[in-house]
């Protein structure tokens, strides 16, 4: 049971480490080595200065679902890992985890639907009238990509938690 605990703290910050790279960093498209898109700037690299020079990316609606739902996807797993740390101090031994598995799953899924949204919409969010097959995603939305399974992952993890709970209390 305290490897599972120890599993489950891990995991928590991972995915929440994770989740904050992939939200904030600047590499959900690269056009080039010397130009990238994130989700809130397009960067360009000034050879002369050796310095990054960015400006706000041109809104549209897809960009700012896929904004809302990362941001969202930070704000639940923030809340599940704080929620979990609560709850292994105040809960009673063999207590349920149920709102933090809650919370990891509406960060998983908040996490699949931004990815997906910019996966099939990057021709409208990058508004370019370059052709998109010169450039390739970036790790961040990889990375984003990754959390999904992780997030889902930790779910599992506290279901089978809650589960070795209930079976433990229960006599046969």
């Amino acid at each position: 049971m305290v490897f599972l605990l120890i599993f489950v703290t891990a995991l928590h910050l991972v995915t929440l480490a994770m989740l904050v790279v992939a939200t904030l960093e600047k590499s959900w498209w690269i056009w080039d080595d010397l130009e990238i898109t994130d989700l809130w700037y397009n960067c360009f690299h000034d050879n002369a200065t050796q310095t990054w020079m960015c400006a706000a990316t041109n809104e549209s609606d897809w960009l700012q679902s896929v904004q809302a739902l990362m941001v969202l996807s930070v704000v639940f797993s923030c809340i599940s890992f704080l929620v979990f740390l609560g709850q292994l101090f105040t809960i009673s031994k063999g207590g349920l985890f149920y709102f933090t598995g809650l919370c990891q799953a509406f960060a998983g899924f908040t996490t699949f639907a931004a990815c997906l949204i910019f996966t099939f919409h990057r021709k409208e969010i990058l508004s370019d009238s370059r052709d998109l097959s010169k450039g390739r995603f970036g790790y961040c939305f990889i990375l984003a990509w990754l959390c999904v399974p992780l997030l889902l992952l930790s779910v599992s993890a506290h279901e089978a938690r809650c589960c070795y709970q209930i079976k433990k209390t229960q006599s046969c």
